[in-house]
């Protein structure tokens, strides 16, 4: 537990660029997918699947480029994702060392790492609702807390054994709901006009986090791997700590340009 608590102050830093926003948000954010795609992609390796780095640092540089430069722009987008596929592709043309799940696995880290993450800085960006990108991250790590600490002390019933045999009801449970509560906090003190908002935000990110950290462990346990890197002690490496954000990050930007304007289309 105390090495839990340590590497969680070791996450402080990122606080910080939260909160100073901007290109240290954009900077920050391209780094950990890079550094998280490397450590899926060491993952794949282990299990004898060859994904190209190259074209996955290249995507992750070109996408973020596009946002930080021409949000906006939705055919830079659309190119992106053809751009993407094209040399996902393009990369199993050399058919006698690489196979289908080598270009599989690529398309995979680029999309469910490089783009779930770009939407941290896509949210801290948005014109009326950019401070919701600290739910982004109130979500994920409240509901990962406290589905810590309810599991130890009233955990007796498996969630997913198959998957992840240490997760209970009662975690989720509780996860859910501290979840809900720091959010709605969150809500009351910064957002009061989006505190209902907040709240379902909250409730919404308890089950996605949670969705979002059994994703992760699907994919250690079919690639035969503990942990994805041993970068943060106690909690493996930085895909490990970020799973539950690449699940919430892009459920809160989506509430925020989709669902909020119907019922609040002038803001806070």
């Amino acid at each position: 537990m105390k090495t839990r608590v340590l590497s969680g102050l070791a996450m402080l830093p990122l606080a910080a660029i939260v909160w100073i926003g901007g290109w240290a948000l954009w900077i920050a954010c391209f780094a950990l997918s890079v550094l998280a795609v490397r450590e899926l992609f060491r993952s794949f390796e282990a299990a004898d699947i060859r994904p190209s780095r190259p074209v996955a640092y290249f995507s992750a540089a070109a996408l973020y480029a596009v946002g930080a430069l021409a949000p906006e722009n939705l055919r830079l987008c659309l190119f992106w994702f053809v751009l993407v596929i094209f040399l996902s592709f393009l990369y199993l043309f050399k058919t006698d060392v690489r196979k289908l799940a080598d270009g599989m696995a690529t398309l995979t880290g680029i999309f469910y790492v490089c783009f779930f993450s770009f939407h941290v800085p896509l949210a801290g960006q948005l014109p009326q609702y950019g401070l919701m990108v600290w739910l982004i991250f109130l979500t994920a790590f409240g509901t990962d807390v406290m589905a810590y600490f309810t599991g130890r002390a009233l955990g007796k019933h498996k969630l997913c054994p198959a998957i992840s045999p240490k997760k209970t009801v009662e975690g989720a449970i509780g996860g859910a709901a501290g979840s809900v509560i720091l959010c709605t906090l969150f809500g009351y003190f910064i957002l009061p006009g989006l505190l209902v908002h907040c709240a379902v935000i909250g409730l919404l990110g308890g089950v996605v986090s949670q969705l979002g950290d059994l994703t992760a462990s699907v994919f250690k346990r079919k690639l035969g791997v503990k942990d994805y890197g041993t970068l943060i002690p106690g909690h493996g490496g930085v895909l490990d700590r970020i799973d539950s954000v690449l699940f919430t990050a892009p459920m809160v930007y989506y509430y925020a340009v989709l669902v909020i304007p119907i019922f609040a289309p002038h803001g806070a």
